[in-house]
């Protein structure tokens, strides 16, 4: 079977990054019928059955110091998701998408030398200050929501670290034990919010929607292209993915920026772009 071109590769990730916005905006939707928490718990559990169904995990076997390494990268990614979805109940998606790349951002910089470097970082910085709660320019963002998405951000970072050690490029299997566990550290925050809300038909199909979008297909299409792929180019990809947020919630939940967070976050997508092409160290940035 022929490889897929770069072009063809570069297509998949970025249909990959609409289907993981789209999810995101469709997952608000669910918060008014089982919160922020029940919303995470259901695109997970939903996104590990898939997964599981898919890739068949138990037929693989792990040292010891390789499962340590997939329980972090598993209890990383819950909680990523627990704060960004808690996030989302009080910011707009796009807003909470540039502060949680904080994460990712802080891992690529880490390898910071030359002065072109720290340039980024305060262009970086600077981002990030106008979209926090300062002054009236600011809007209606909410310190809370702030504080919710820069955690998810710190979460990212470990995923980031912990998906590296625990192998994710070594098989498909790790990503689905990481998404069951990341299932189960969601589950009890879910049940304690939304009960017996979470086993409502009428709210099945929304939910299996945001799991597919969200998880199942960015990373079914991730695993075709990331072998064909550059990973610096992907990483120039994944800079574009709180623009691509802010435009999915204006265009699907009608959230409204002004220009001030417009600004900031143009802001942080060029520092991780400039990041991403001039800083050596290479960095992959897992689907969230």
């Amino acid at each position: 079977m022929r490889a897929p071109s770069v072009v063809v590769s570069v297509s998949l990730v970025a249909l990959g990054m609409v289907f993981t916005q789209t999810g995101a905006s469709f997952a608000k939707g669910l918060f008014p019928l089982v919160g922020a928490a029940g919303a995470t718990t259901l695109r997970l559990s939903l996104a590990a059955l898939i997964l599981l169904a898919l890739f068949r995990p138990w037929r693989q076997r792990l040292e010891r110091q390789q499962w340590r390494a997939v329980l972090l990268y598993g209890a990383t990614m819950g909680a990523m998701n627990l704060f960004f979805y808690a996030a989302l109940a009080s910011i707009p998606l796009g807003v909470a998408v540039a502060l949680e790349f904080t994460g990712p951002m802080a891992v690529a910089l880490a390898g910071a030398r030359k002065a072109l470097d720290f340039f980024w970082i305060v262009l970086a910085l600077a981002g990030f200050g106008a979209l926090l709660p300062l002054g009236q320019a600011t809007g209606d963002i909410s310190p809370v929501g702030v504080l919710l998405a820069l955690a998810a951000g710190g979460c990212w970072a470990g995923y980031i670290i912990f998906g590296q050690r625990a192998g994710t490029g070594g098989g498909p299997h790790i990503t689905a034990l990481g998404v069951s566990i990341a299932a189960m550290i969601a589950l009890p925050f879910g049940i304690g919010t939304a009960g017996v809300a979470l086993l409502d038909p009428a709210i099945l199909p929304i939910a299996l929607g945001v799991a597919l979008l969200s998880s199942a297909i960015p990373y079914a299409l991730d695993m075709v292209a990331l072998p064909h792929i550059p990973s610096r180019l992907f990483g120039i990809l994944m800079s574009g993915q709180p623009a691509l947020a802010a435009l999915m919630g204006l265009l699907v939940l009608g959230e409204r920026l002004n220009c001030w967070q417009l600004a900031g976050i143009a802001a942080i997508i060029l520092a991780s772009l400039g990041a991403t092409i001039t800083i050596a160290r290479s960095v992959p940035a897992p689907v969230s």
